[in-house]
């Protein structure tokens, strides 16, 4: 994974869970300041209860005038006689409280001041009211909450690629020790694969040879491996016309000598002018990985079995052994996972064939008995198929 990418992840994590363990505390501090809130608006209530018990004091009845109560925009108030009944209201909601005191009510807050007997019109009760607006704390609170999760955010960033520059520099010093390493083996091995291939020209045949010569190819197929790995993330793959046909026989032909150091018999049932169109490369690691792990996993004097057939507007390409079989399915296309490790490999065979199918929409079905062998089954369905 690009290590960019994976301290953006981890930095992504790490915020959302410091913001659930904030969740606790945010509710605290917002129970809390809508507590503070309520207070403060008594406060308000009370100072407008006071403007307008000052503008009735001040009403003289004997001039005979008509009383212009005190409106505003955003409180409410009326006079209440003794039985709580509405003398002159501005308040449209009922209120479920009759007494003396101050009460919040469903998002309403109101204040119950008791009036002197017959001073003010009559009235017994002065109610003042209005509307409780949180808006204001839940901004606050989303501010505070989005200016911690940037700041947690930009830290983990900074210290994740902090912590990771070690690791970041072993990986660095590792990569180019396997590319340094891949270069310096694949010289020798086609040194010896060419030496061998002119000693069998010029004498006749020679078992020992005969196995050297099966031992590079099995090396080989590391090899190609390893190097797909390392390239694949940064070279593209372009597609081409392939007889699958005969590709399919070159290879078989290539792992006859690995075949044969187990007495294991090949045989192909192979349709003529099966053309698809895919890369080369990639068809090759397919095509090769199966082969090995049915050489590798098959008993000795066994028998593989290798299927190319027009199906409908499709083609299927099998590979079939009545080897040791699977245990554990799911698990084979894990990156180093490997059934049996006395078997030998790095377990990555697979893993590359499930990138390349998964990229390319191939279907792959496996049929396996464990202790009776395995068959790994590709369809082709166009357009890598072509009609």
């Amino acid at each position: 994974m690009n290590d960019k990418l994976y301290a953006l992840k981890n930095a992504f994590i790490y915020t959302m869970l410091v913001a659930v363990l904030l969740l606790v505390p945010t509710y605290v501090y917002v129970a809390y300041m809508k507590y503070v809130y309520e207070i403060q608006y008594e406060f308000k209530l009370k100072r407008q209860s006071h403007l307008i018990l000052r503008s009735m004091e001040e009403f003289d009845v004997k001039e005979k005038q008509v009383f212009d109560y005190p409106r505003f925009r955003s409180f409410q108030s009326g006079l209440y006689d003794e039985h709580f009944k509405p003398l002159f209201s501005l308040i449209e909601r009922p209120l479920e409280n009759q007494k003396v005191g101050y009460y919040v009510d469903n998002g309403y807050a109101y204040l119950i001041i008791a009036l002197p007997e017959h001073h003010y019109f009559d009235a017994t009760y002065l109610v003042v009211g209005g509307e409780l607006i949180y808006t204001r704390i839940y901004q606050d609170v989303v501010m505070i909450l989005l200016s911690i999760a940037v700041l947690i955010f930009v830290l983990s960033l900074f210290f994740l690629d902090r912590f990771a520059l070690p690791f970041q520099r072993v990986n660095q010093r590792l990569d180019r020790f396997i590319k340094d390493s891949m270069h310096e083996i694949n010289t020798p091995l086609s040194i010896i694969n060419v030496n061998i291939d002119l000693y069998n020209r010029a004498n006749p045949q020679n078992k020992y040879l005969r196995r050297i010569k099966a031992a590079t190819k099995t090396l080989a197929t590391l090899y190609n491996d390893m190097d797909y790995l390392i390239k694949n993330e940064r070279l593209s793959f372009e597609y081409e016309e392939i007889d699958l046909s005969r590709y399919l026989q070159d290879r078989i032909d290539y792992f006859y000598e690995v075949a044969a150091l187990k007495n294991i018999a090949i045989e192909s049932r192979i349709e003529d002018d099966i053309f698809i169109r895919f890369n080369p490369t990639q068809l090759q690691r397919i095509i090769d990985n199966n082969l090995s792990n049915a050489i590798k996993y098959s008993h000795e004097e066994g028998k593989i079995e290798v299927i190319l057939e027009r199906t409908e507007e499709k083609c299927v390409m099998s590979f079939q052994d009545n080897g040791v079989g699977i245990d554990n399915v799911e698990r084979i296309f894990e990156r180093y996972y490997r059934e049996n490790s006395d078997k030998g490999g790095f377990g990555i065979g697979l893993n590359i064939v499930k990138s390349i199918i998964d990229k390319a929409a191939i279907v792959l079905h496996i049929d396996s008995v464990y202790g009776k062998g395995s068959t790994f089954s590709y369809t082709f369905s166009p357009p890598i198929f072509i009609l």
